[in-house]
């Protein structure tokens, strides 16, 4: 029998998030093991009127052509994934892993080969993303591997993760309920956007930026499931100062912790970690464009109130920041291309505020309005 909660997931992700309309090419991306919220998901884009194509992801192989690819495998750049990227009006993306380790035996120079093959792809889905011509949603599926990096038991996760969706019993009218946030979350952004200088100042962060020219996003259920931030892009060479994340950022299998960056003139001068640093030089090596920040942001959903080693969650994490080092989204004014997007998590809870312009518009992790 079909998780009633996966049903109102169902519906959330096609008529609210990808927007689903008669007639539109669709793409879902999913892991095997994600096989209930397949079919719901598949379900609910066929009676929507849209053409459904599955791209079924399996957890193993990825691992298997990470370990054996040649060179020339690592640089090709997938067809069906490139084709949905450049085609397809929509694309639903739900990951199921079983095992999130799974890579992190990987030489980072092989990931950042593969990365870099793929970066065209993320930069066309970016793109079409910021221009509307393509709709995205990304969020995951309940498994036992997810909920053990949470430290939860599986039922505890799943009962999580459908009260941070509020697709749970407490929410009658899911989708009116991610309106009604897109609603809140605007009075923050009519707050900040259209300023230029922005000041975070705590015990873990003393930064400066400018905003000046770029647009804010306001994040309610459109690319992310659960969601609650609103987030930009630093004018490229205008950040200074240093951050010290305060939970561990982890990408390919692999969790970098005690992360501190140091910025000038917008780049990363020097970066240092307590675990993991070669790997977080090496990412920051892999090109160009990945010692700049392409996103900063702020986590508004307050019912994500704990770390769980899964960054669509973390990030959203309520009275925290996350900023990424690599590639921005067009939509916010960003022109930094990279194959990375990495984001990292600071808490601002405790003695933190943000300035805009000088004047006070958040203090220890929420807004002053």
């Amino acid at each position: 029998m079909l998780d009633p909660r996966l049903d109102k997931l169902a519906k959330v992700l096609v008529h609210h998030s990808a927007r689903v309309q008669p007639g539109e090419l669709v793409a879902i991306q999913a892991d095997c093991t994600a096989q209930p919220l397949i079919e719901a998901v598949f379900e609910e884009t066929v009676r929507a009127g849209g053409h459904p194509h599955l791209l079924q992801d399996i957890p193993a192989l990825e691992e298997i052509f990470m370990s054996n690819a040649n060179e020339e495998q690592l640089a090709f750049s997938p067809l069906f994934h490139k084709l949905v990227a450049e085609r397809f009006d929509a694309r639903i993306v739900f990951r199921g892993t079983t095992n999130t380790r799974a890579l992190s035996a990987i030489d980072p120079t092989r990931q950042a080969a593969r990365g870099k093959a793929l970066q065209p792809i993320m930069q066309t889905i970016m793109q079409r993303g910021g221009e509307g011509s393509l709709k995205w949603i990304g969020t995951l599926y309940p498994t036992e591997a997810y909920a053990q990096d949470a430290e939860m038991s599986l039922r505890d996760y799943e009962n999580f993760y459908f009260r941070a969706c509020h697709v749970d019993a407490d929410t009658l009218n899911p989708i009116a309920y991610w309106q009604g946030v897109q609603k809140e979350q605007q009075q923050y952004v009519d707050r900040i956007e259209g300023r230029d200088r922005v000041q975070v100042r705590g015990p873990n962060c003393e930064l400066n930026l400018s905003i000046e020219g770029r647009k804010f996003r306001n994040a309610s259920g459109q690319h992310n499931m659960p969601d609650g931030e609103i987030y930009t892009a630093p004018v490229e060479d205008s950040v200074n100062g240093w951050v010290r994340f305060t939970y561990p950022a982890i990408t390919n299998g692999r969790s970098v912790e005690g992360i501190e960056l140091k910025f000038e003139a917008g780049r990363v001068v020097q970066a240092t970690a307590k675990k993991n640093e070669d790997y977080l030089i090496k990412m920051l090596d892999t090109d160009d464009g990945a010692r700049t920040l392409g996103e900063f942001a702020i986590g508004t959903n307050y019912g994500v109130d704990r770390f769980t080693g899964t960054i669509l969650f973390d990030e959203k994490i309520g009275g925290t920041i996350h900023m990424a080092v690599g590639a921005g989204y067009p939509e916010t004014g960003s022109r930094n291309l990279s194959a990375v997007h990495w984001d990292m998590i600071c808490d601002m809870r405790d003695g933190s505020e943000i300035l805009v312009d000088g004047e006070v518009v958040y203090r220890n992790g929420r807004f002053q309005i």
